[in-house]
């Protein structure tokens, strides 16, 4: 490989998300460096419909307030339904759920302990900087769902590269009114789900995981030889 493929192979195979970071925050310019990147992403027909809004400081802290009151009232307004029906990414997700709590020390009796770990995805875990990624309704929402992945996608890599680190977060897309009505976005704006982001803490061992990934026989199919 070339000097150009091996950079981005290491880019993408060390990307990881992390879920305890540091509070020290990005600089103004880093920041807008990954939102430059981000905003290169490929969309359908060139329609670039990300709506995305990045909180820091007193803002995100209010917002976070928001998000754990709402948690606590249980009033959640999600825009988007999430359902891994009843075969195998149902069990991949409690897979993965099973690596993270036993990373945090949580015992699968202890209700409490689970519910903080749902409060410290609603403080972003610590993370200094949060973007939420909110969408147009348009038709059925799955081809701009697939543009606001890849501008997520995007995004991600571009604080890899830069030596800093992002986590998607689908439950902040569970408390959308929240975040709607803190952030004064339209109703019109859907949020899919937001990204926290920051330096990852090196001392933390949940940022350690490596999730498993499926070998390219179980979700690729090749037709044909060139």
């Amino acid at each position: 490989m070339t000097d150009s493929s091996t950079a981005f192979t290491d880019v993408v195979r060390s990307r990881r998300s992390a879920r305890r970071f540091l509070p020290d925050p990005m600089s103004t310019a880093d920041i807008r460096n990954v939102l430059e990147d981000a905003q290169t992403a490929p969309s359908n027909s060139n329609t670039q419909p990300w709506a995305v809004h990045v909180v820091s400081g007193a803002v995100k802290d209010a917002v976070s307030n928001e998000l754990l009151q709402a948690y606590e009232d249980e009033r959640e307004s999600p825009d988007f339904t999430a359902d891994y029906g009843e075969g195998i990414y149902l069990e991949r997700s409690r897979d993965h759920g099973a690596v993270l709590y036993e990373a945090w020390g949580v015992a699968r009796s202890d209700v409490e302990g689970r519910r903080e770990v749902i409060r410290d995805n609603l403080r972003f875990y610590g993370a200094p900087h949060v973007a939420f990624l909110f969408m147009p309704a348009l038709g059925d929402g799955v081809r701009t769902a697939g543009d606001i992945g890849m501008y997520a996608q995007t995004f991600l890599l571009s604080l890899t590269a830069r030596g800093f680190h992002g986590v998607p977060q689908t439950i902040l897309g569970m408390y959308a009114d929240e975040v709607r009505k803190a952030l004064g976005v339209s109703n019109d704006l859907k949020l899919l789900f937001g990204i926290s982001f920051g330096y990852a803490d090196p001392a933390a061992p949940v940022n350690d995981i490596r999730m498993h990934r499926l070998p390219l026989s179980r979700s690729v199919v090749i037709h044909g030889r060139a």
